[in-house]
């Protein structure tokens, strides 16, 4: 197993002409804005995209990258397990932007949530339910412990199930010929 250390946003900036970005998060958190040149390959894509990635592996550094750090950690800790070392970047986009580096997104397309704001929005709208409809039927309230207790342990172990079943929605899922094209770009 072959693990490399997580590069600091100023490693990374000064190095990123040379590293293959690839960034884990929801094809909207990528449009949304994404470093220069990186490719999107959502963190549940990540084993179709194994053949490519080793492929970019053998030609230089990888650099993978997130939100916050810690689905990146997560993919470099899965490509270490199938021998593609990677390195991830630490604080992910949101370092990156607090320093001042810029981003690139799709300036054309309409502007999406972040899947921090989605889980937010969905998880909130879950208790305020759970909470109302318990008003007239009691057992109802068990729907806004059983988000509360879902939030404790996503805290407790910094995973996010509700983040990996919003990732299935067709918003937040890659288009077929997009990802095919990341995915031949990378193994070329």
């Amino acid at each position: 197993m072959t693990t490399a250390a997580a590069l600091t946003v100023d490693q990374a900036h000064a190095r990123l002409h040379e590293l293959t970005v690839i960034d884990v998060r929801a094809p909207g958190e990528y449009a949304a804005g994404h470093l220069p040149g990186a490719h999107n390959i959502p963190l549940d894509h990540l084993d179709t995209a194994l053949p490519a990635l080793r492929t970019a592996a053998g030609r230089g550094e990888l650099l993978v990258v997130c939100a916050s750090g810690a689905r990146s950690a997560e993919a470099c800790r899965r490509l270490a397990g199938h021998g593609i070392p990677a390195s991830g970047l630490t604080g992910g986009t949101n370092a990156w932007r607090e320093h001042g580096h810029t981003t690139h997104g799709d300036t054309g397309t309409r502007a999406r949530w972040a899947m921090e704001r989605q889980v937010r929005l969905a998880a909130g709208s879950l208790v305020l339910t759970g909470l109302l409809a318990g008003q007239r039927w009691g057992a109802a309230r068990w729907l806004s412990a059983g988000v509360a207790g879902g939030l404790v342990f996503s805290a407790l172990t910094d995973t996010c199930g509700m983040a990996r079943i919003l990732a299935k929605l067709p918003h937040n899922r890659p288009e077929a010929t997009a990802l095919d094209a990341t995915l031949a770009a990378l193994g070329g």
